[in-house]
């Protein structure tokens, strides 16, 4: 089986190399831009399969099949919200969203290998999947959290958050007069529910809120360092593979 991925970000390709490997599968190459893409294709012969990243450095991926028939099947690797992408979701086409899970992965690579069976695979509308993806479905996102203290419910204003983080299996709120409640939802749950203008996913233990940062540090190994007005309790650093994406939502 002939495989490829496209994902500008080389360390995030590199690990889903990893993850599908460990499940017995060869990526036969991995291409980092549209521009890289459009040359690769214009040479070679088309996958079986392919990893496709929406967003990538040069631009949307749907401009390599503007120009080239795509024939090969897809799934998409993403970090675009789950309910915009089950809007156009389609039979000949999965989805999975960042950080990948390896459970999702091989039931991605199941279905794949379903339809090759069962000669499934139907025509994909990549102008109609952009059009969505450019004009994305409106969603609600939380504007407060309710928690327990003691005996008795509190509400928090969204507003009110400098961040959320995980400990010891639990996931906590803190807030910006420097307490910290416990949620009853995972980190990744509270992930979806933020509005992504205001809040970013650092690394596997902190979500940020923009407005609380009160300074950014070089740190070691190419990563980031974040000063927050209360939270002191570790140090809060940006992921090596996060950078570049803090940044660009930054602005």
């Amino acid at each position: 089986m002939n495989i490829i991925i496209i994902e500008d970000e080389k360390p995030a390709a590199r690990l889903l190399q990893r993850k599908v490997e460990k499940l017995g599968f060869t990526i036969n190459q991995m291409l980092h831009s549209v521009e890289e893409a459009l040359q690769w294709f214009s040479t070679h012969s088309q996958p079986d399969l392919i990893f496709l990243d929406i967003q990538l450095s040069d631009g949307l991926s749907f401009e390599i099949f503007e120009k080239i028939d795509i024939q090969s099947a897809v799934i998409f690797t993403t970090a675009y919200d789950e309910y915009a992408l089950r809007a156009f979701k389609l039979n000949s086409i999965d989805y999975l969203l960042k950080p990948i899970d390896e459970e999702e992965l091989e039931t991605a690579i199941t279905k794949f290998k379903n339809q090759i069976q069962k000669n499934a695979f139907s025509t994909l509308d990549f102008a109609t999947i952009k059009r969505m993806l450019i004009n994305p479905i409106e969603k609600e996102y939380k504007t407060r959290y309710s928690v327990k203290v003691g005996n008795q419910i509190k509400i928090v204003n969204i507003d009110e958050v400098e961040c959320f983080y995980s400990e010891n299996k639990g996931t906590y709120l803190h807030t910006k007069d420097n307490r910290n409640y416990l949620l009853d939802v995972s980190l990744e749950v509270v992930e979806t529910e933020l509005h992504p203008k205001h809040f970013f996913r650092i690394n596997r233990k902190f979500i940020i809120a923009l407005e609380a940062i009160q300074e950014i540090q070089m740190h070691t190994n190419s990563r980031l360092k974040l000063i927050l007005p209360t939270y002191k309790e570790d140090e809060v650093i940006v992921a090596r593979e996060r950078v570049n994406d803090f940044k660009d939502w930054i602005g």
